[in-house]
Order: structure tokens, then C-alpha cells, then sequence
């Protein structure tokens, strides 16, 4: 059985523990890595059900039309509620996580 005495120094030396890794000043944290333009392409196998958080995500989308001349407006920008949603439609090549479609 642990006395009176090991309990107490034990606790507090997880509670002085405790504080230096609270207030360590130099940790450094990493910013992301912007991604505001870059074209994503959706993979496969494609996603089947999505989350419902709101990341819109301007999409480039297959219309089907498909022309002999030019131009031919054979893609479209398509705003998805998140990037897993444009992913869902079979017709969306990929899309850029900058928001919105302008």
C-alpha cells in the first residue's frame, strides 16, 4: 500500500509537470500550406455520404456538351457546399478549396 507521503509527492510532482509543459513560450506551430489555388482532382472510388459542415468549394463540372468548334463550354464552375459533396457528383473533374465560384 502507497503511504500518506509517496501519494502526496507523487501528485505533486505530476501537478509541477503539468505546469512546465503548460507554459513552455517556444513551441512553434506550423501554419498550413495555402491551398487558396490549387485544383484538387476528386479520386476514386468516390465518396458515397458527406458530412454536412459548410467549406464551399468551387467545382469544375462536366456539362456534356461537346462541340467541334471552340469555344465550347464543355466544363462550368459549380459552388459545393464542401469539397466532399463535389466529389459525390460523378460529373465534377475537381475543384479549388478558395470558397465560392466567382
Amino acid at each position: 500500500m502507497i503511504s500518506t507521503k509517496t501519494t502526496s509527492i507523487l501528485i505533486a510532482l505530476s501537478l509541477l509537470s503539468f505546469v512546465v509543459l503548460a507554459c513552455q513560450g517556444d513551441v512553434k506551430v506550423k501554419k498550413p500550406i495555402s491551398t487558396a489555388n490549387t485544383f484538387v482532382q476528386c479520386k476514386n472510388p468516390r465518396p458515397e455520404f458527406c458530412t454536412k459542415e459548410y467549406r464551399p468549394v468551387c467545382a469544375k463540372k462536366d456539362t456534356g456538351i461537346r462541340c467541334v468548334t471552340t469555344p465550347c463550354p464543355s466544363n462550368e464552375k459549380v459552388t459545393y457546399s464542401n469539397a466532399c459533396t463535389a466529389c459525390t457528383d460523378a460529373k465534377v473533374h475537381g475543384y479549388t478549396p478558395n470558397g465560392a465560384c466567382n
